[in-house]
């Protein structure tokens, strides 16, 4: 695989996306739970998609269980929960694991691309997010600690390139 683009991913309803329909656009790609200390950042991720989804700005939310069990519901429940509790508009895919033999293809892609630090390939947590350009090449990983606030200058820079 060459790009992200190479990549099909489904969606919290159930639809494959081919990731390829993202292409010319900057993507922030989100391991994301429901019941976590990071979880308020559903907030501030959609404050992003809101300020810079008309700019060319698309957040994945892709939703997972593998860290504290903090994402143990259905799909159903978390697109629920992301837009009762969030206002979510923004694509939320169908649960997927981000580590380990059963990660998904596109996390396989990301972690080997933007290793964390250490030059570690596995995520450590929930809300880890990756910043890809509109070449659909990976610019950058960040922590779980990161807030989507702190990403702007990032994501205006990736907009403007």
């Amino acid at each position: 695989m060459t790009s992200l683009y190479d990549f099909d991913a489904q969606q919290i309803d159930g639809s494959t996306v081919p990731l390829a329909r993202f292409k010319g656009q900057v993507l922030l790609i989100v391991n994301t739970a429901s019941a976590c200390g990071f979880t308020p950042q559903f907030a501030g991720l959609e404050e992003l998609h809101t300020t810079y989804g008309g700019k060319g700005l698309v957040v994945l939310g892709f939703p997972c269980n593998q860290f504290g069990s903090q994402d143990p519901g259905s799909n159903d429940e978390i697109a629920s929960f992301c837009s009762l509790n969030y206002g979510v508009s923004f694509p939320m895919m169908a649960k997927v694991d981000v580590n380990g033999a059963g990660a998904h293809p596109l996390y396989q892609y990301l972690t080997k691309e933007a290793p964390g630090l250490l030059g570690s390939k596995a995520i450590k947590w929930n809300f880890t997010k990756f910043l890809v350009g509109k070449d659909g090449q990976v610019l950058k990983r960040y922590a779980p600690t990161d807030t989507p606030k702190s990403l702007a200058k990032d994501i205006e820079a990736a907009l403007a390139a």
